[in-house]
């Protein structure tokens, strides 16, 4: 038996021993003082499925939806209805960020079962069925047709267009070197249906910010898959952390460049000098986050990868801020 197989195994045997902040079922990558950890038993697996353990996701998901909104009201304030419109994709953000979740969980049961850090999670762990766990997961797609209903008009067929690329993201990590790519495309989707439901059309800024919020993803993402990078070497699983091997840095720092001018281009052609300095907070997050990068660190990766909520955070904030004042 040849030593990587060998190392493989021994991994497959491990049982990780939890943080003193985490319930012993807790999966190894859950929030300290995470609200799920105080649920009934029952329960607690199919919210684990769901990653609300694991909340920055949510963030991640909806705040490009809101973004995109910002975005397209630059120049003309806030419709009436649009707190309703942004309430109604944070919703949708918590159900298909959750029905992605489960779906991904589905698929890579078995990956899961080999990897240290993902080998607590509901499926591998035995913590809920595979029936259950598919049950559930109809359970929160039909949540986010609810949602999908009540959207504008024309955000309906633009945010349907997101199922292929949602449905075909656990598929990357086997056959790409860049699954990060892809679920950059994949997370900032809403960028355009909240801007074809504001302005019923897309147009140049709108892309311009969906291609820099997918860089941006691709960057966060290849901080996170930092803490895989040995177990995905031994079962064959790529990424963009293992492609960019010791030049992670210089890497994720020119992605994150790229993110931040597209950004700021974006809110300069829709809001002018104004809606470019305020992406300026944005990229500075960003450039705070390669300083502190220690890549042979994958809990210091994981802590800068949740910071990216600050960080979409300091963006919306500031085109909203444009936009209120319209």
């Amino acid at each position: 038996m040849r030593y990587t197989e060998i190392n493989r195994l021994c991994k497959s045997l491990i049982v990780t021993l939890p943080s003193p902040d985490l319930p012993n079922d807790a999966p190894q990558d859950a929030e300290a003082g995470s609200f799920v950890a105080s649920t009934p038993r029952r329960i607690r697996p199919f919210l684990q499925l769901s990653r609300f353990d694991r909340p920055v996701g949510f963030w991640l998901l909806a705040l490009p939806c809101l973004a995109g909104l910002s975005l397209a009201r630059m120049n003309e304030g806030f419709a009436p209805g649009d707190a309703g419109v942004a309430a109604l994709y944070v919703l949708g953000a918590i159900a298909m960020r959750g029905a992605g979740c489960t779906y991904n969980d589905i698929l890579d049961r078995k990956i899961d079962a080999a990897v240290a850090r993902t080998a607590r999670r509901p499926l591998p762990a035995g913590a809920v069925s595979l029936r259950a766990a598919i049950v559930w997961l109809v359970a929160q797609c039909l949540a986010g047709l609810g949602v999908l209903l009540l959207l504008p008009e024309d955000a309906r067929p633009i945010a349907l267009l997101a199922l292929p690329l949602v449905a075909l993201y656990p598929l990357m990590k086997r056959i790409t070197w860049w699954p990060q790519a892809w679920l950059g495309l994949t997370f900032n989707w809403g960028v355009l249906t909240a801007a074809a439901g504001a302005r019923g059309q897309i147009e140049a800024p709108d892309l311009l910010l969906y291609a820099g919020l997918a860089l941006w993803t691709l960057g966060y993402d290849t901080l996170y898959a930092l803490q895989d990078r040995e177990d995905d070497a031994l079962i064959g699983v790529r990424s963009t952390a293992r492609r960019f091997g010791g030049h992670v840095r210089l890497a994720v720092s020119l992605i994150y460049a790229l993110s931040a001018g597209l950004c700021a281009l974006a809110g300069g052609l829709a809001g002018g000098w104004a809606g470019a300095a305020l992406s300026l907070p944005f990229a500075g997050h960003l450039i705070l986050q390669i300083a502190k990068l220690r890549p042979e660190d994958p809990d210091q990766a994981l802590r800068l990868f949740r910071s990216n909520r600050d960080a979409g955070v300091l963006l919306v904030a500031g085109w909203v801020f444009i936009a209120a004042l319209l």
